[in-house]
């Protein structure tokens, strides 16, 4: 076994040793004995985290433990009906539990579709293998797109290049020969090769940064910060109020102490939002699985609502816009050349690779005389050249090198060859260049000087979905930014095929400054021949302007972009290296999916900002009504059952509903402020309100039984106020909306009017004036609510 370390792994300049192992590589019994001895690739590949995971990520939370030790309290001093909050919690915690669980298993079983897997040689023969079930001393052969899954060190090469950028950060790939170190965490760029495994499991230098791509969870996402920041501040509010609270209930009135606890219960409950986060993670969890049933891997939980915020989208358009597959369509012969040889030449050429690209496997299709012709030199096709090569032997001594690529990269800007390719371009098509060398392929200007000999002529296949796609996109003001290496004529006849209007750009006329190519990004649509490096410059640019972008593409040119982009989306038939660091993985290639996870973001992120409201009102005004109880010296007005019955309708169970609701508004930034600038007024008038009418009744009803009278009016006026929160919240209205609010009110109505609901809740309103005085606070404070948050929506638009 050869050890290596990761320094000397990561610079050519430290050949290693190569290792003794065969190039047909292990037998089976070599496997068996490895495998026996623990020398395989453990690291386990996480989609999800696990069942223990889930249930303590649930269960065991600060605002669970604040709530469960004071159930326990409610339960030995008080009866059934003020420890509900407790069984609440309880099932809120479970269907937590359940939804995640069920996201977990639907991520599992896209992780198992879009898994990397390997091509390992073993008894001779090349097989397909999980990435768990390679062995020390395994030969992997690896091509363009393939990722680097294990340390090893290079036994074959046929101009191999491996870019370790996401590794060192160093953009330009490197050439490998056999003996040099390979590493886990690259990717192959150009050419082909094979080499033996050195580190597997743990051991591996990027074990340690393993791929967590599938990993379910909500950081880095605005939505959970912002959620984090306002609990923050309602733990800081709490605290002192619920001390207050406390010796207000317990020393200054010197009431009972069950009753006083129970009282002292009640104010605190409802100052924790504890539903929040627990519907957060469901509206997550639920997008997961709808988004799965149509084979979209989210293998970020935040993408799915960084995807809802972007406001620019580029696209690659081999394999986005257009299918991956192109046909040949014409041969333009060039200098005199005889079409029989060049047919030759061509065919030679596809034998040469053996990983062709698409436009080469058009080539093979097309071109299949190769003759006696024998390849004695190879250069791989590279995104940054633009360009590939190959040397022959002809027979009969006869040797010759021929270049195929780029026309306007091989041929002199003056080449009257380049007007015929422009016209060619122009109705979309894409246009191969074949010429032969003057030089050598190992010369750094191998493309000087050579002599044209043929145009080939390629034709895209278009994606159907494709138009409407883009067409969606222009309906939400998200702008769609064409960002090829192919030519901008051709990538600009494509685009408009499909509705994209906009000049054509030449990226090689971009200026490298970022602030001057940024403001040519703005302006323009449609961008060609642009190198995989220029394409993470773009991304760059366009975020030093405040955009969100994401960046679409499957092939091994966009990963650096897909790396850098807010949010990566790749095709699940796109190369290993870039569903490797894509959060969003289209595996059934449809780019007609995109649309339905924006919706699904927007639909999470608006409805999140909704109910938020709703949970937040609540924590003010308990807030409100603490700090009043506490400067009047009077009994807190609300036993837990009360609070329980009135979260329970104006809250839980419309909140649930409003969560999961189709809403298609674009999501807008600042999710506190917009939160908060509503959730304060509102929470101010509700508390203000129902401490009038507690204060009201207070000095209306004497004698035995006058505090329940004096909650049940108090009561009252919170529901009715509490209900026009939610009134406004559910706005615009839908027929089931409207019947969701009427269901709440039909049902605390049911609680005022059955003898024993009336009992078991401690609710009945005694005689007319009080409760209609109640009433008609609550109107108005309903009123002054309508107005207030009319006024926050003008004075402090979000």
């Amino acid at each position: 076994m050869t050890h290596i370390d990761a320094g000397a792994g990561l610079d050519p300049a430290h050949p290693v040793p190569v290792p003794s192992v065969p190039p047909t590589g292990l037998t089976g019994a070599q496997v068996a004995e490895r495998t026996a001895r623990g020398q395989v690739n453990d690291v386990p590949v996480r989609s999800s985290r696990s069942l223990p995971e889930i249930v303590r990520a649930n269960v065991f939370t600060r605002f669970n433990a604040i709530i469960g030790v004071l159930w326990l309290i409610m339960l030995v001093v008080a009866p059934i009906q003020d420890s509900l909050f407790g069984f609440v919690i309880l099932a809120n915690t479970g269907i937590g539990i359940v939804q995640e669980w069920r996201a977990k298993k639907t991520l599992d079983s896209l992780a198992v579709i879009g898994e990397v897997r390997p091509t390992v040689r073993r008894d001779g023969t090349a097989v397909e293998i999980g990435t768990s079930d390679i062995v020390l001393d395994d030969v992997l052969e690896v091509g363009p797109g393939d990722k680097v899954v294990v340390d090893g060190v290079c036994v074959e090469a046929e101009g191999l290049e491996i870019d370790e950028s996401l590794l060192t950060g160093e953009a330009d790939p490197v050439v490998k020969h056999p003996g040099d170190a390979v590493m886990s965490g690259s990717f192959v760029v150009a050419g082909g090769g094979a080499f033996q495994a050195t580190r597997v499991g743990r051991e591996a230098y990027a074990a340690q940064l393993a791929d967590e791509a599938s990993r379910f969870t909500l950081v880095h996402s605005e939505l959970r910060t912002g959620i984090s920041t306002i609990l923050k501040y309602v733990t800081w509010m709490m605290v002192p109020t619920a001390i207050g609270l406390v010796i207000s209930q317990l020393v200054v009135k010197q009431h009972g102490v069950k009753d006083s606890v129970a009282r002292t219960v009640g104010g605190i409950i409802p100052m924790v939002p504890e539903g929040l986060v627990l519907l957060t993670s469901v509206a997550f969890a639920i997008g997961v699985i709808r988004l799965g049933r149509k084979q979209c891997l989210v293998q970020e939980l935040p993408a799915i609502e960084g995807l809802a915020r972007v406001d620019t989208v580029c696209l690659d358009k081999t394999g986005t816009l257009t299918e991956g597959g192109m046909d040949v369509t014409g041969l333009r012969l060039l200098n005199g050349y005889d079409e029989a040889y060049v047919r030759q030449v061509l065919g030679a050429l596809g034998e040469s690779d053996p990983r062709p690209n698409a436009s080469l496997k058009a080539i093979i299709d097309a071109y299949r005389e190769t003759g006696q012709w024998r390849c004695t030199e190879s250069l791989p096709f590279s995104s940054a050249r633009k360009y590939s090569g190959a040397t022959f032997s002809e027979g009969g001594g006869e040797s010759s090198t021929w270049l195929l690529g780029a026309p306007d990269v091989l041929l002199a800007d003056d080449d009257p060859a380049l007007a015929e390719t422009g016209r060619l371009n122009e109705d979309g098509l894409r246009v191969l260049l074949l010429a032969r060398a003057a030089r050598d392929l190992d010369d750094a200007r191998a493309a000087q000087d050579a002599h044209p000999a043929a145009l080939v002529v390629l034709e895209q296949r278009l994606r159907p979905d494709a138009a409407d796609t883009l067409h969606y996109f222009a309906e939400q003001n998200v702008r769609a930014k064409v960002i090829s290496g192919d030519n901008a004529v051709s990538v600009g006849a494509v685009a408009a095929k499909l509705g994209l209007k906009g000049t054509a750009v030449d990226a090689r006329r971009l200026p490298e400054e970022q602030e001057e190519m940024a403001r040519e990004l703005d302006e323009g649509t449609v961008f060609g021949r642009v190198t995989p490096q220029q394409k993470r410059d773009m991304v760059g640019a366009l975020q030093s302007r405040g955009h969100t972008v994401a960046m679409t593409g499957d092939g091994v040119n966009d990963v650096l972009a897909l790396k850098d982009a807010d949010i990566g989306v790749s095709m699940g038939s796109g190369s290993e290296a870039t569903r490797a660091v894509a959060q969003i993985v289209l595996l059934d290639n449809s780019f007609a999916t995109l649309p339905s996870v924006v919706a699904e973001g927007r639909r999470v992120i608006g409805n999140i900002t909704r109910v938020a409201t709703l949970f937040l009102v609540k924590t003010v005004y308990s807030v409100l009504l603490a700090v009043l109880v506490v400067c009047w010296r009077v009994e807190y007005p609300f036993l837990p059952r009360h609070l329980t019955l009135l979260s329970t309708l104006t809250i839980g169970v419309p909140a649930f509903f409003l969560a999961l609701a189709p809403n298609t508004e674009r999501a807008r930034p600042h999710f506190v402020r917009r939160v908060m600038r509503y959730a304060i007024p509102g929470g101010l008038v509700a508390g203000a309100a129902t401490f009038v009418t507690y204060l009201l009744a207070r000095h209306h009803y004497t004698g035995p039984g006058s505090l329940n009278a004096e909650t049940s009016a108090a009561t009252l006026t919170l529901f009715l106020v509490s209900m026009w929160v939610l009134a406004i919240i559910a706005r615009p209205y839908t027929w089931w909306r409207v019947a969701l609010v009427a269901a709440m009110g039909a049902a605390f109505l049911l609680v005022l009017v059955v003898p024993w609901l009336q009992r078991f809740f401690a609710l009945k309103l005694v005689g007319m004036q009080m409760p209609w005085t109640a009433v008609g606070i609550a109107v108005a404070g309903s009123a002054l609510l309508e107005l207030s948050w009319r006024w926050v929506g003008r004075r402090f638009p979000a």
